[in-house]
């Protein structure tokens, strides 16, 4: 009698991850752009180029090393692979940079970079130099689906989302700017990485995540999660994933403690309340006292500057018991601004407030005000819009967030 031979039991140990077939697509001249994938992503699309499973994994750990470590955008420098196999690649796929259509210099040494998608869409990028750090200001979308009313870019219509390789690209941009090639933690120039460009990140979650879990690797670009910020308006709902899929600092564009302020200026808090915004923020992963909570809040002359509104949001911040440090940000005008800058002394006197309810509440120095570089001002195309239509985009943005 013949008796089922019993089924081998599987051999423990690490297995990898089965590549699931996934669509690359060309570039006009046939070539697959490798910029913005992960290390199976760059596995998968050597292997959808023919390239055998073995072969592929070893050679997407080598890219991966160049690409995002050593900034090589040319395949014949990748100099411990075969040159017969970099000519090979060299006919299949390409390394890419976002395309420059402008670059400034402000006067206080801010730069601003004006790029261009593949399908013809601009978007913008801001290098800030201090004697301390460098922070890079990303943009993680092509205008943006809110309607906050002191900000350039908030009138304009969100035309799409950036994806991981227009985001990541960004900072590899920067670093070519900066010669600060191949990646090494100490004496860098651009050490910060703030997501307060154009756009609502929050809204575009899995690129922004996909694309600074590239930034964050330490075999890649090797920057610390500790040192880069994503800023909200209030998408409540995603906040908490962030904090436990990324994990970065959060910073939330607060700018008001009322309801009927914020309502007005941060359109966003008629879906998701003030009161709703800090429980998140209470509850974000990873939030003490050594990383704290910013809140960003944009002074705005008889609007939100009063000593009262200093006083509440002391009180919010206490009944919330938040980890928290306030960002007071001088106005930056633009064209067709309703609003005006709060007067230097009510400014401080907020500041002071805070300040001595023991809660750290800096001014922010406008940088980069002369090339429109500022918190507020990045707009991709600065063409002017009557109050009317500035008024109508609103209304259709917030019948679109229901």
């Amino acid at each position: 009698m013949n008796h089922p031979q019993p089924m081998s039991m599987p051999i423990p140990g690490h297995i990898d991850p089965v590549p699931v077939p996934r669509s690359f697509v060309p570039r006009a001249d046939g070539r697959i752009d490798l910029l913005g994938l992960s290390r199976n992503d760059l596995r998968m699309a050597l292997e959808t180029a023919q390239l055998e499973p073995k072969q592929a994994k070893l050679r997407a750990k080598q890219l991966f090393h160049w690409i995002y470590n050593r900034g090589a955008t040319d395949f014949a420098l990748m100099t411990d692979i075969a040159k017969d196999m970099r000519l090979w690649l060299a006919q299949r796929f390409v390394v890419s940079r976002p395309e420059i259509v402008e670059a400034q210099v402000s006067s206080d040494g801010t730069r601003k970079w004006l790029l261009r998608t593949d399908d013809g869409q601009d978007y913008e990028m801001v290098f800030i130099p201090d004697a301390d750090r460098g922070t890079l200001c990303v943009s993680s979308q092509v205008g943006c689906t809110l309607n906050c009313r002191f900000c350039y870019t908030g009138t304009m219509r969100l035309v799409r989302n950036l994806v991981p390789a227009e985001i990541v690209g960004q900072v590899m941009l920067a670093r070519d700017s900066l010669g600060e090639w191949p990646s090494q933690p100490e004496g860098r120039m651009l050490t910060n990485i703030v997501l307060m460009g154009m756009g609502e990140p929050l809204y575009n979650f899995d690129n922004v995540r996909d694309a600074l879990k590239l930034v964050m690797d330490g075999d890649g670009l090797a920057l610390s999660k500790r040192r880069i910020t994503l800023s909200t308006s209030g998408v409540v709902p995603m906040m908490a994933r962030a904090g436990e899929e990324i994990g970065v600092n959060l910073a939330v564009s607060l700018h008001a403690v009322t309801k009927d302020v914020r309502d007005e200026i941060v359109p966003l808090n008629r879906k998701y309340g003030i009161e709703e915004l800090l429980q998140a923020c209470a509850d974000y992963p990873g939030a003490n006292n050594a990383r704290r909570i910013t809140f960003e809040y944009v002074m705005l002359k008889d609007k939100n500057d009063t000593d009262e509104q200093a006083h509440e949001l002391v009180r919010l911040i206490r009944k919330y018991k938040l980890p928290a440090k306030v960002n007071l940000i001088p106005f930056n005008p633009w064209p067709g601004a309703d609003y005006d800058t709060s007067d230097p002394d009510r400014i401080a006197r907020f500041s002071d407030i805070i300040f001595k309810a023991g809660i750290s509440a800096p001014v922010r120095t406008p940088r980069g005000r002369d090339i429109m570089a500022a918190c507020g001002q990045l707009k991709s195309a600065a063409e002017k819009k009557s109050r009317a239509e500035l008024d109508r985009l609103a209304e259709e943005k917030q019948a679109a967030l229901g």
